[in-house]
C-alpha cells in the first residue's frame, strides 16, 4: 500500500475540522455576556436559554478553509458549491461541509513486487508519483477516495509498464520509463480532476543471483575492452617502429645519430652504467664514440 505526504490528518480528506477560533470566540463572548445579563437580571431563564442556543447555531455557522483547501459543501446531500479559502458561513442544520480538499502538490510512493519483465525477470520496483487536484468539484463527485484510487492506479500502470519493456530498458532508461507511465496515470486520473505532475522511479531491485551473474558480465567485458585497447596499442606501435625502420633503412647518418642520442640520454645520469651489445654498436658505428664517452666520463670523475 502506499503512502501520500502533504495534506494533514493522515493524508486523507477531512470531512470536517475541529472547531476553530472565530466559533470559540463567538461562542465564548456570546456565552460571557448572557451570564452577565442573567446575573444582572436583566433576561430571564428562558430568554438566557435561547439566546444560547442561537449563539451556539451561529458559531456553527462560521467556518475556516485554509489558504491551500476548498471546502465542498451540501445541502441536504446535494452539491451547492465550494466555499473558501478563508472565512465562510454555512447555513446550520440545511448545509453541511463534506470534506476539505488539499489542492497543492502532493506525493505518493508504491511500488510493484515481483514483477515479471518482458524478457521474464522477477524485478521489485519503488517509485513514486506527484499529483495535485486541479478541479474540486469532479475529485469530490466522480470518485469517492481519490488517495485510494491514485496509489492502486499507479501500481497497476506500474506492472503493466515493467511487463511491457525488457530490464536493460528498465536499468538504462528510468527517466523514459517515468514519463511514459505519468502519462498513462494522467489519462486516467485527469476525469476525476486531478493531474499528474511527474513520476521518478526511486530503486530497481533484481534477484541477487542475476545481479552477480551482471556484475560478472560487465568485469570480463572490461576485460575483453582492455585487452583490445592493448591490441590495438601495440599495432600502432609495431606500425610506427615499421615508418622508423623505413626511414633508418634509408638514412644511415640518422641511424647513428639516433644511436648516439640513446647512448647520451644513458650515459648523462651520475653514476649510471649502460650495457649496449656490440652487434648494435657495429650497426650504429658507435663503438669509437662509446669509448670515447666512457673515457670522458672517468676523467670527469678524478
Amino acid at each position: 500500500m502506499g503512502k501520500t505526504y502533504g495534506s494533514e490528518s493522515d493524508h486523507e480528506p477531512r470531512a470536517h475540522k475541529t472547531l476553530n477560533s472565530v466559533q470559540v470566540s463567538v461562542a465564548f463572548i456570546g456565552v460571557g455576556a448572557l451570564s452577565l445579563l442573567y446575573y444582572l437580571q436583566i433576561i430571564g431563564l428562558w430568554t438566557l436559554v435561547g439566546a444560547l442556543v442561537a449563539i451556539f447555531v451561529l458559531a456553527s455557522a462560521i467556518r475556516i478553509a485554509d489558504q491551500w483547501e476548498k471546502a465542498v459543501v451540501l445541502r441536504f446531500g446535494r452539491f451547492v458549491g465550494l466555499k473558501g479559502p478563508g472565512l465562510f458561513a454555512i447555513v446550520p442544520i440545511i448545509d453541511r461541509v463534506d470534506k476539505y480538499v488539499d489542492q497543492r502538490v502532493r506525493i505518493t510512493d508504491f511500488n510493484a513486487e515481483t514483477t515479471l519483465t518482458k524478457d521474464t525477470v522477477p524485478v521489485n520496483v519503488d517509485a513514486v508519483v506527484y499529483w495535485m487536484v486541479w478541479d474540486v468539484e469532479k475529485s469530490a463527485l466522480e470518485v469517492q477516495d481519490y488517495e485510494y484510487a491514485i496509489n492502486f492506479v499507479a501500481q497497476t500502470g506500474l506492472r503493466d509498464t515493467i511487463g511491457r519493456h525488457e530490464l536493460a530498458d528498465l536499468l538504462q532508461h528510468r527517466d523514459k520509463i517515468g514519463e511514459e507511465l505519468q502519462q498513462t496515470l494522467d489519462e486516467q486520473t485527469n476525469p476525476w480532476g486531478i493531474t499528474c505532475q511527474s513520476v521518478g522511479i526511486k530503486d530497481i531491485v533484481i534477484p541477487q543471483a542475476l545481479e552477480d551473474a551482471m556484475s560478472k558480465q560487465a568485469q570480463a567485458e572490461r576485460e575483453r575492452q582492455a585487452r583490445i585497447i592493448l591490441g590495438t596499442a601495440e599495432t600502432e606501435i609495431a606500425y610506427k617502429f615499421a615508418e622508423a625502420a623505413a626511414q633508418y633503412r634509408d638514412d644511415p647518418v640518422a641511424l647513428q645519430l639516433r644511436g648516439m642520442n640513446m647512448l647520451f640520454e644513458g650515459l648523462k645520469e651520475k653514476g649510471s652504467m649502460v650495457i649496449v651489445p656490440s652487434s648494435a654498436l657495429e650497426a650504429m658505428n658507435l663503438g669509437s664514440i662509446g669509448g670515447l664517452a666512457s673515457l670522458g666520463k672517468q676523467e670527469g670523475t678524478k
